[in-house]
């Protein structure tokens, strides 16, 4: 894994990381989300865990990496204190198991096709040109199936 991720321009020390429960990180990039921040809190958030070896479990260095991606320091402190978001993870916990998913990363498109763990990057390649091929593109900001995806990532109504 840490081959790969050198393939791909990124540094990952496992050696160093800090084993922690996620849960209040998980939490913290769901509020980044509703706040129109997560792609940059997850990217902070995985450079701060894979990379700089941070506690990523420990609300006091959540708070800092909060800020830092330019979200309010009292509302992550608010947020992190309370149960707020809880909902959200769980769900999306529930979601994974309801779909089977045992490992990360893993990747659905179209609601019908999976990645599952860390791939070369022509592997994703290969796999998008079929799913294009047999699906046809899909486009920022386009409605297919109820979804909607922006900068933001997609959002899949409720069923």
């Amino acid at each position: 894994m840490v081959q790969m991720a050198q393939e791909a321009g990124l540094e990952f020390n496992l050696d160093t990381l800090i084993l922690t429960n996620t849960f209040d990180a998980h939490r913290l990039a769901s509020f980044a989300k509703s706040q129109g921040l997560m792609h940059k809190m997850t990217d902070r958030l995985l450079r701060a865990y894979y990379t700089e070896s941070k506690h990523i479990g420990d609300h006091a260095t959540l708070i800092d990496l909060a800020e830092e991606v330019g979200l309010n320091r009292d509302e992550v402190t608010k947020m992190l204190s309370s149960s707020e978001m809880s909902d959200v993870v769980r769900a999306d916990e529930q979601e994974a198991q309801d779909l089977g998913i045992r490992s990360i990363p893993y990747f659905i498109i179209n609601k019908k096709y999976a990645i599952s763990g860390a791939q070369p990057t022509q592997a994703f390649v290969n796999s998008l040109e079929q799913i294009i091929e047999q699906d046809g593109p899909f486009t920022k900001g386009e409605e297919q199936n109820g979804a909607v995806c922006d900068e933001n990532g997609c959002e899949i109504p409720e069923k």
